[in-house]
């Protein structure tokens, strides 16, 4: 069955401050393999660009063994679901040589990029076009829905600038990795490795805007959130090991 295999080598700027790789720089091979895995099967960026459609994430979710380190070559094996209503699911795997290190599977919609407006499949797939695609699953996870950060206190505001942008003039998805972890401090993070996170896109982040980073504690988990004059923008829900 269909699988898009990429291998990224770790370069010094893709890891943190104890060489282990940034979620933001996983992040962004994450995207940039699930970007020519469209292009592959035809539905990428040039392919619906031209009919004022495209792709946005609106949930992921990673987990990992282990930290990877600089100097190890990382391995995305990716693959597109059949979608269920608007939700179009890409679950993909992650190695380091033949050792499977982690598993992610992300949700996404395809939407008018006039309006941002999900749009069924209908609107560029045949059903055909699904008929080859891979069945199987990387991980089994529903539990989509992330509790508010209630009780959370507020940490630093973010104001959004030109480089957080992509070609939809809107804060890119891997940006928010960097705003939400910057919520810990070094000293937080060293001994640490990262076990699992889950981030949910609620609404753009445009140039200009303040988004206020507010974090707190629930159940062995850290809850972090980007809120902008209140207004909830992105949620992440994460754990971590001690190394």
């Amino acid at each position: 069955m269909y699988k898009n295999i990429r291998s990224y080598e770790l370069r010094y700027t893709d890891v943190d401050a104890f060489d282990n790789l940034k979620l933001s720089s996983l992040m962004s091979f994450l995207e940039e393999s699930a970007c020519l895995s469209a292009d592959e099967l035809g539905f990428g960026y040039e392919a619906l660009s031209p009919k004022n459609l495209g792709f946005i994430i609106v949930n992921c979710y990673i987990k990992l063994e282990r930290n990877i380190k600089l100097g190890e070559t990382v391995t995305i094996h990716t693959w597109p679901l059949k979608p269920r209503l608007l939700i179009f699911l890409r679950d993909s795997e992650i190695y380091v040589g033949d050792e499977k290190v982690g598993v992610v599977t992300a949700r996404w919609f395809m939407v008018s990029t006039q309006t941002f407006a999900p749009v069924p499949s209908s609107a560029f797939f045949r059903e055909s076009d699904f008929k080859d695609y891979n069945t199987c699953r990387s991980i089994e996870f529903s539990d989509w829905k992330i509790p508010l950060a209630t009780d959370g206190k507020s940490v630093y505001t973010k104001t959004v600038t030109y480089s957080d942008y992509d070609h939809y003039f809107h804060v890119n998805n891997t940006k928010y990795a960097d705003f939400l972890f910057d919520a810990f401090t070094v000293d937080e993070l060293k001994g640490k490795s990262l076990s699992s996170v889950q981030i949910t896109y609620v609404k753009q982040c445009k140039e200009g805007e303040r988004i206020d980073i507010v974090r707190s504690e629930q159940e062995g988990y850290y809850l972090v959130e980007g809120r902008v004059c209140g207004d909830l923008r992105v949620q992440m829900r994460v754990k971590f090991n001690d190394v």
